[in-house]
């Protein structure tokens, strides 16, 4: 008996194609829309839950085979497109309008290069098509704005119905609130704790951060005011930890780790920062100045992932000082191809979770 060439056959076909990540069809997840069929082409949108889905080709591809299965149809055309889901709201917790997921990325010891890869790392989804902001939560040592290009960048604080309203800064595609734009470049923050919790919330609440589909935290090293005040006020997507691989710091991650679950909030996983050394003369040769293996037994021990290991490189460390991220500068380099890598890790998982 022949099948008749509809959407229905189109979606009956495609039914068993699951999402990699979600482990569950796409048709059952709403994903496949807009199906068209114009003679032995068919066409169909694929919504993704995140733009910076990993998996991304491999998915067109299942779905490409599985609709040429139809007799018939000679070509398949996949318009790929993204809708990040929302994470769950808590009722004693009060969200931010407009922003989907809140991501803390955090260390327990500083140094270990956490504001390196939360600039990267919303970098990278940005140019996966995101709409990311950037929260620089280190009040008393904020470094993004060097980092993003924004040193010298003026913000405006303008009124509204609800008090003053801070306007963002932005630079490769993210947007970007730091107590940097605040205050003069030498002048020291010397505030406590009372202090630094109302300026965090302002940095959430009172700033034009329109729609968002990830707003990152680069917290402080540590595990004081600052996250105290973030998990308890906002509903959070997530934390990650950065750490290298040498003894101290894996000891103070850990203890960064277990804080975030104390509280209530999912670890996505580590990331090694620093894993090794890469000669600039010599790209095929790697050191291992700070040891080796020490975020993978971790994540073992502690039953978190690791998303990933990033190589210290010459290049990472002078974007930093410059402005210039090493995933936009050098984009083929080890480190970059390893931060963008972690960003869609860490998207996936956001996804994961708030479709579970």
């Amino acid at each position: 008996m022949s099948v008749m060439l509809d959407a229905s056959a189109v979606l009956e076909v495609l039914r068993p194609v699951q999402d990699p990540e979600l482990r569950r069809s796409l048709v059952e997840l709403n994903m496949i829309r807009n199906i068209k069929i114009e003679g032995d082409k068919v066409s169909f949108t694929l919504v993704l839950t995140t733009p910076a889905c990993p998996l991304r080709e491999f998915i067109v591809e299942d779905c490409q085979k599985a609709v040429k299965q139809l007799p018939g149809v000679r070509e398949v055309a996949v318009d790929v497109t993204a809708e990040t889901p929302q994470q769950k709201e808590l009722p004693d917790k009060k969200g931010i309008s407009g922003v989907k997921n809140i991501l803390a990325i955090s260390s327990g010891k500083g140094g270990v290069g956490k504001s390196t890869v939360a600039v990267n790392v919303a970098v990278a989804l940005a140019q996966a098509g995101a709409k990311v902001g950037l929260i620089d939560a280190d009040i008393y040592g904020p470094n993004a704005p060097t980092m993003l290009g924004l040193a010298d960048a003026q913000v405006k604080v303008r009124q509204s119905q609800q008090g003053e309203v801070l306007e963002p800064a932005f630079n490769y595609g993210v947007k970007l609130v730091s107590m940097g734009f605040l205050i003069d470049k030498d002048q020291p923050v010397i505030w406590r704790g009372p202090m630094l919790n109302g300026i965090i919330r302002q940095f959430l609440y009172q700033v034009d951060w329109g729609e968002l589909d990830y707003l990152i935290v680069d917290m402080p090293p540590g595990t004081g005011d600052a996250q105290l005040t973030l998990t308890q006020a906002v509903p959070m997507a997530g934390a990650i930890i950065v750490t290298t691989p040498q003894n101290v710091a894996l000891l103070d991650s850990r203890k960064g780790l277990k804080m975030f679950q104390q509280m209530g909030v999912p670890v996505l996983g580590i990331v090694e920062n620093m894993s090794y050394f890469i000669p600039p003369d010599m790209p095929e040769r790697q050191y291992d100045i700070f040891g080796s293996g020490g975020g993978e037994k971790t994540s073992k021990e502690l039953g978190v992932p690791l998303l990933g290991c990033v190589p210290l490189e010459i290049h990472l460390r002078e974007g930093g000082d410059v402005g210039l991220p090493v995933v936009v500068s050098q984009p083929d380099s080890a480190s970059a191809r390893a931060l963008k890598a972690i960003a869609s890790q860490i998207a996936a998982k956001v996804s994961v979770a708030a479709l579970a």
